[in-house]
């Protein structure tokens, strides 16, 4: 695994940002927003000059998602004791995910678009695959590619999408994983749909009033047992499913639906009860519709509902990199052994039972649900188990 968000530049910040139970939602620095003090975000402090400076890019045209991209790739790469000859083989396979990717220069995009000739430098960054191919050729990737934008359940979906290629023989392992980063383009198209809070975000409280969008990269390996034979293991993907109800554009159905066919989905791929699930990392947006609709599915799954909390309020909703970075966080709870809180939370909700947790809590795990809802109606569940 490999990560950077504004929890921290790598594994070890993140888990100890999760241990503390320490926030990194704030005001903006790096980003020109009009919304820049007047409501928080998950910023990674870093610039793009250092980013570009750290990653040795001198070429034009180079985005911040793929900026950010590059140390949780070499983290998780490094992670995996991956060879170079292990890159630049066909049967290493790479799924990226991203629903801003190049189009974060949203001012540059607006300049181009009323151009006649001689476009900016970042003119091939606003193609969807961008991202990816920049990745595939600066770790000389040669394998299978594919970059995957289902809104928040984008990547998810990538590392649903690298086990089917392994499962099916297509590949030994898949980097698969994602990356967003902080855009006007997002900031104004969610503030339209008055769903961004201006105090950091809630879940599952009664008083939840919106989302903290973020930025980060997480990017794991997964490779078939002769792959990875020798190496640690932080966790099995054991069972994963997507499902869509295709309710609304921008909400879940009051009853939860398409959450619930992803994990009864998950849990029958993985060959498992809902009891057999001992915590889940859930979507948990801090919004009023995702978190009672969450909360509906997962009582209609599981009955008796095991432990579950939010890790969004430690980093930002962080978007098409949003699944990967709470698989991330799930597989940290395996190795640890540990419960993360939910932050932020005080009152339950009238409507729900429910109550998230509040404290990190130390519980034997074997089995661990992450969940991810993407606009539309695109939900995914991934199970990962203890090696």
């Amino acid at each position: 695994m490999g990560i950077i968000s504004a929890a921290g530049k790598d594994l070890s910040g993140n888990l100890l940002s999760l241990q503390q139970g320490r926030s990194a939602i704030g005001p903006l620095q790096n980003f020109p927003s009009r919304y820049a003090d007047r409501l928080p975000f998950g910023e990674i402090k870093i610039s793009n000059e250092t980013l570009r400076r750290q990653a040795g890019i001198t070429e034009p045209g180079v985005t911040r998602t793929t900026l950010l991209a590059i140390p949780a790739m070499k983290e998780a790469i490094s992670n995996a004791r991956l060879s170079e000859a292990d890159l630049r083989s066909p049967r290493t396979a790479f799924i990226n995910a991203t629903t801003v990717g190049g189009m974060c220069l949203t001012d540059e995009l607006a300049k181009d678009a009323h151009r006649k000739e001689n476009g900016s430098e970042y003119l091939s960054s606003y193609d969807c695959a961008s991202v990816t191919l920049f990745l595939m050729k600066y770790f000389g990737l040669t394998g299978i590619s594919d970059t995957l934008n289902t809104a928040c359940s984008s990547s998810a979906n990538a590392i649903l999408q690298g086990a089917r290629l392994i499962r099916h023989g297509l590949a030994d392992r898949a980097i698969v994983g994602g990356v967003d980063s902080l855009a006007k383009f997002t900031i104004n198209g969610f503030n339209a749909l008055h769903i961004l809070s201006a105090e950091k975000s809630r879940p599952f409280d009664a008083g939840r009033n919106g989302l903290n969008l973020g930025e980060a990269a997480a990017f794991l390996v997964m490779e078939n047992v002769t792959a990875a034979a020798g190496k640690k293991c932080f966790a099995a993907l054991s069972g994963y499913c997507n499902a869509n109800d295709a309710y609304h554009p921008s909400s879940l159905s009051d009853t939860g639906d398409g959450p619930v066919l992803a994990m009864e989905g998950a849990l029958k791929s993985a060959g498992l009860a809902p009891g057999d699930i001992q915590y889940i990392n859930a979507h948990g947006t801090g919004t009023e519709n995702n978190d009672l609709a969450e909360s509906r599915a997962m009582e209609r799954v599981f009955g008796t509902v095991p432990l579950f909390s939010s890790t969004k309020p430690y980093t930002g909703h962080t978007l098409g990199a949003a699944g990967a970075v709470e698989a991330v966080f799930s597989m940290l709870s395996i190795g640890q052994q540990e419960a993360y809180a939910t932050l932020n939370f005080t009152t339950p909700m009238p409507d729900s039972t429910l109550v998230p947790l509040t404290r990190n809590t130390r519980v034997p795990m074997q089995h661990v649900m992450s969940n991810s809802f993407g606009f539309g109606g695109n939900c995914s569940a991934l199970v990962f188990s203890a090696c």
